[in-house]
């Protein structure tokens, strides 16, 4: 059985929905994630080179595991369009086991 914390939730941001899916898309067919939740844009608003900057993104939401997390990024660094990509990892501290032996096993392929 895998335990809680051997899972993941990863958060990236994307330009828009067509690179949204595109990159969702690639980590699934990969297998460093076992699935890719495409949410809602959102707007956010932060600073950029010494400026305030507003942009409307597309949130991913991954689920993958702590083995997975390397290539995983390394991976969204090479496809991400952007110059540095928001990419943050929490871990999972509970959830149905099911599930987290399906996300296991749906990305062990890849390690």
């Amino acid at each position: 059985m895998t335990t809680p914390t051997e899972i993941l939730i990863v958060w990236c941001n994307c330009p828009d929905l067509a690179t949204a899916k595109q990159l969702a898309s690639g980590l699934v067919k990969e297998k460093l994630a076992a699935c890719v939740n495409v949410l809602p844009a959102v707007e956010s608003i932060y600073h950029w080179e010494n400026r305030l900057e507003n942009a409307i993104e597309v949130p991913l939401m991954i689920k993958t595991t702590r083995a997975n997390y390397c290539q995983l990024e390394n991976w969204l660094q090479t496809h991400h369009p952007y110059t540095i990509a928001e990419i943050i990892a929490t871990p999972v501290t509970a959830g149905l086991p099911a599930y987290l032996d399906w996300v296991r096993t749906a990305t062990a392929e890849s390690n």
